[in-house]
């Protein structure tokens, strides 16, 4: 099962929202301290958050084998083993949780814009989900099944309609739903228990080595080899990755209603306990579902673990936000906050460069090196490609006020065309 597919501080008014994709409205001007406080914080973490969930997809993308339950048989070394541990351990499942809550932290940045100008904020968001939509959807077929942005689009109706949820109330469905969801795999886990059964390693080999070849064909090929995958990656989609995303969404948003970025400070406590709580709770939770879903796919077991991973990965991805945060409130890490923040205003883009690279590496419509690097390779061309990314947003932003593509969006979310080169006396 494939898990983890997968994410400046000028005033704006009412009707510029920009979240890229769940993001906060960042410009080229500067405004009060405490906005850009908080803004800056959001957009370090959204950055981290990306990072993270190209360390996974990375690794749907450079092997057919991986999330299927088989060893790729090329790269079956002591150092291939600990490298997928590591990723299944600290990144898989947490990364897209962060993402998601900052989604729904910043729905509220934009409904309380609206609310102080008296504007209409629905037809503006639905025109950006429909978008999204339509991006993802591309996306999905073009570049990476994996898709999150079509999930984001179809949660955040359900996300708006929701919109005036209580803050306890929303903290309330959000717990009740991690629990929901990892009781059903404990059921799950139960029935198959009883009946016994796995995974036949002889056929999905093979239907892993077919995927690889097909992979390395020519576009028509790979658009094959991704629409083959859509259905199994819908479904994971709507019985794992949605309930928790939306879960994260409701805690944003109670987070968001709370104004918890203003003020840092006065939830320095909170913080601590996410860590001191998260860290432990997280990685152990971590470990069973690498060793469940690296040594003993299609078990009882692997859905025993998944059932835990549910209710443990948020605390792990609490834990590393709460570090994060705590590191940027202390003035710390001031360099890796400077790198964060313009690859955090660029989302979007960045997401789908993230995608688009990887294809051009490791598919026919490019080198066609699928099944060919070894996982360690895998991570580093990651780093890789997160360092450029580094490089190219700090350097884009200082001529342009937003990314290329959330441009695009925004020009869609408010029916205007928006500015594409930062103005002269533009900070």
């Amino acid at each position: 099962m494939r898990t983890g597919r997968h994410a400046g501080t000028a005033r704006r008014g009412p009707d510029d929202p920009d979240i890229r994709t769940g993001g906060t409205g960042t410009g080229a001007g500067a405004g009060t301290g405490a906005t850009s406080a908080r803004l800056t914080h959001v957009d370090a973490l959204r950055g981290f958050a990306l990072f993270g969930i190209l360390m996974v997809n990375i690794t749907y993308l450079a092997s057919a084998y991986h999330g299927t339950g088989v060893v790729d048989p090329g790269f079956d070394s002591p150092v291939d083993q600990a490298v997928r541990y590591l990723v299944a351990i600290f990144f898989e499942a947490k990364f897209y949780l962060l993402f998601s809550f900052l989604f729904g932290y910043s729905f509220t940045l934009q409904l309380n814009s609206a609310e102080r100008a008296a504007a209409r904020f629905g037809p503006r968001f639905l025109r950006r989900l429909a978008a999204l939509f339509a991006i993802g959807a591309v996306h999905a077929v073009v570049l990476f099944p994996g898709d999150i942005l079509t999930t984001y689009a179809v949660l955040g109706l359900i996300l708006f309609a929701a919109r005036r949820t209580a803050p306890r109330r929303a903290v309330r469905i959000a717990v009740a739903l991690f629990a929901v969801t990892g009781a059903g795999y404990l059921l799950l886990a139960l029935v198959q228990y009883g009946a016994g059964g796995g995974i036949d390693a002889t056929a999905v080999a093979a239907q892993a080595q077919q995927a690889t070849e097909e992979l390395r064909g020519g576009p028509g090929s790979v658009l094959g080899a991704h629409l083959e995958q859509l259905p199994d990656v819908a479904f994971l989609l709507i019985f794992f990755q949605a309930p928790a995303a939306f879960a994260a969404f409701l805690l944003g948003l109670a987070a968001g209603r709370r104004e918890v970025f203003t003020d840092l400070a006065r939830h320095s406590r909170t913080l601590r306990r996410f860590q001191w709580a998260g860290f432990p709770v997280g990685i152990a939770g971590g470990v069973i579902h690498a060793h469940a879903n690296l040594a003993h796919p299609g078990t009882d077991y692997q859905l025993l673990a998944l059932g835990i991973d549910v209710v443990t990965a948020p605390l792990l991805a609490a834990a590393y936000a709460a570090t994060l945060l705590r590191l940027l409130l202390a003035g710390r890490c001031r360099r890796l906050a400077a790198a964060l923040v313009p690859v955090g205003r660029m989302t979007l883009t960045n997401y789908l460069t993230q995608s688009a690279v990887c294809v051009l590496i490791f598919t026919g419509f490019g080198a066609g090196l699928v099944g060919r690097l070894s996982p360690l390779s895998v991570a580093g061309v990651a780093l890789l490609l997160f360092a450029c990314q580094l490089v190219v947003c700090r350097w884009w932003l200082v001529r342009h006020p937003y990314g290329p593509l959330e441009w695009l969006l925004r020009a869609v979310t408010n029916a205007s065309r928006p500015r594409w080169r930062r103005a002269p006396g533009d900070v």
